[in-house]
């Protein structure tokens, strides 16, 4: 399913759900950040997804990543709570969803990269490659405040 992403747009259609979701920043001994080219968007991003009944935040959080990426993590802290009303996400079945998303630093503990439906290449990148990729503004956000934090207070917003 397709979705278009919608920031601070007058513009945008009025939202009618919302979901919770988690992303994590997820960096490796050398210092990579675990980055995957979404499929719904083709923009590269964080993993991360919907919570499901049943699980913990932080099951969400080792479940989306492994799903998305082939990578197993441990989550260690909160990064901050993203609920801009201002960012919508409309998907082509009329589902308009404001974002509401809370970002996790992880660290990876096994596993092997691999792609899955919702991402179509999955890699470690170097922070100062970051720039350089195709990257949502909400996402280069929580990633600027997962790579800065270190167990500080988190944002909320």
């Amino acid at each position: 399913m397709s979705r278009t992403d919608y920031y601070n747009d007058p513009d945008a259609p009025q939202a009618n759900s919302v979901v919770p979701s988690v992303t994590a920043v997820v960096v490796n001994a050398l210092g990579e950040l675990l980055m995957i080219h979404r499929t719904d968007n083709d923009l590269w991003a964080i993993p991360g997804g919907g919570h499901d009944v049943g699980e913990t935040i932080s099951d969400t959080v080792v479940r989306e990543v492994e799903e998305e990426t082939g990578i197993k993590v441990v989550v260690q802290n909160v990064v901050g709570v993203y609920t801009n009303p201002q960012h919508v996400m409309a998907y082509d079945d009329g589902e308009v969803r404001q974002q509401f998303s809370i970002c996790f630093r992880a660290r990876p503990v096994g596993g092997e990269l691999r792609t899955s439906s919702e991402s179509k290449e999955v890699r470690w990148v170097p922070p100062t490659d970051v720039a350089s990729l195709n990257v949502h503004p909400s996402i280069r956000l929580r990633i600027e405040h997962g790579l800065n934090s270190s167990g500080g207070e988190p944002y909320i917003g």
